[in-house]
């Protein structure tokens, strides 16, 4: 059986992200991944500034910011009128405050910055087809069986193997939850589709169950566009079937929205679909030589575009205990969870709320107050962003 000092399952952005900074970290890291290929499937993802602040330390900025766009402004906008409702501007000020700008790019370009620092570091170990079948806890060190037969084992073990994580089992039996909401993602040329703002705004269109969020990424050559609704036909023995949230309640969704996102919704390729999930915040991620991260950890509904800026938070911290505790396992994984839960679990919290404020029913009390709230804000006022944005205390 090899011998693995570091072993992460996982080769999405938080398992590559975890890898880069254990290496940059001095640690020896080793990643595995499943699937025949390092690939992102999807289209657009946001960074926000905390999550670029460890890109940064980690090397690799410059990368991301040749792939990325960084738009001007975050204009809400209501999906049904037309209206305005509330802009952040992405400016100057904005920089100031958070050290960082706001970036949105494709999900397959970062991915690609982190594999390419991957592949380069002498540190970094990647595999790809390495599918796992079975992990155990043995108190002082953990083993890694996979279906072909092999087996590692590791003195640490960070599964990174997102949200249906099969590492996760040993913490909880617990299962994903989904709020009945269907995403369809797609991305288009530029030139194909007319806006109501500037093209570098980045625009999010809330209504009743639904919204639609748009911004350019890939330099700006390419429009992402993600349609996400509440699925009427949904009931939890159908849960795992593709008998609700299919391309005709998309249609049905959007019917009664203004003709810019009526018309903005016909031009998705609905052959696949994303049912939204999230789960409970556990109270703790690790058991023996063995933690969580990402969204094996923390899966988060997507409104505040936070789950792989947590992600990447979370590779931070662990290469970080990791270094303070001289590369003492059971130290750096009880300091790593101590500090990470807390604030992986308040986003993930927010995240549900903040839904819940999108998709207020037309006439409803919550909406009222959304759209009082926004109303009253200015462009540069960052009040609500800062327990987001700003650097912890840690």
């Amino acid at each position: 059986m090899q011998h693995i000092p570091l072993l992460i399952i996982g080769g999405g952005i938080g398992g590559m992200a975890t890898g880069l900074a254990l290496a940059e970290a001095g640690f020896e890291a080793h990643v595995v991944e499943q699937a025949a290929e390092f690939t992102e499937i999807g289209a657009g993802i946001q960074l926000a500034p905390n999550a670029l602040r460890v890109l940064d330390s980690l090397g690799v900025l410059d990368a991301v910011s040749e792939v990325a766009v960084r738009p001007r402004n975050l204009v809400f906008l209501h999906a049904d009128t037309g209206h305005h409702l509330t802009t952040i501007d992405f400016g100057a000020a904005f920089r100031e405050r958070y050290g960082q700008p706001y970036s949105v790019l494709h999900r397959g370009d970062l991915l690609d910055v982190l594999l390419s620092a991957c592949r380069e570091h002498p540190k970094v170990t990647l595999e790809n087809n390495r599918q796992v079948v079975d992990v155990e806890d043995h108190a002082n060190a953990a083993v890694v069986h996979f279906a072909d037969g092999e087996s590692y084992r590791t003195d640490a073990l960070i599964g990174a193997d997102g949200l249906r994580s099969r590492t996760r089992r040993l913490l909880s039996d617990d299962r994903p939850a989904t709020d009945a909401y269907v995403a369809y993602r797609g991305a288009l040329p530029m030139s194909e589709i007319a806006l109501p703002v500037e093209e570098d705004d980045e625009i999010i269109w809330i209504g009743p169950n639904r919204h639609l969020v748009q911004y350019p990424i890939r330099r700006g050559e390419l429009y992402n566009q993600v349609a996400v609704f509440r699925s009427r036909r949904y009931t939890p023995d159908i849960e795992h079937t593709d008998e609700w949230g299919g391309p005709d309640e998309l249609e049905q969704a959007f019917a009664t929205s203004c003709e810019q996102v009526r018309a903005s919704v016909k031009m998705f390729n609905t052959s696949r679909r994303w049912p939204m999930y999230d789960r409970e915040p556990l109270d703790n991620w690790t058991r023996g030589r063995i933690t969580l991260l990402g969204d094996a950890a923390h899966p988060m509904f997507q409104y505040l575009a936070q789950g792989a800026c947590q992600a990447i938070e979370d590779a931070e911290c662990l290469a970080r205990q990791l270094t303070k505790y001289s590369g003492d396992i059971d130290e750096a994984f009880a300091a790593y969870q101590a500090e990470r839960i807390p604030r992986t679990a308040l986003v993930q919290r927010v995240a549900r709320g903040w839904g819940q404020v999108w998709h207020a029913e037309n006439g409803t009390t919550i909406s009222a107050l959304r759209d009082r709230v926004f109303g009253r804000r200015s462009a540069d006022d960052y009040t609500d962003l800062d327990w987001l944005y700003r650097p912890s205390a840690a």
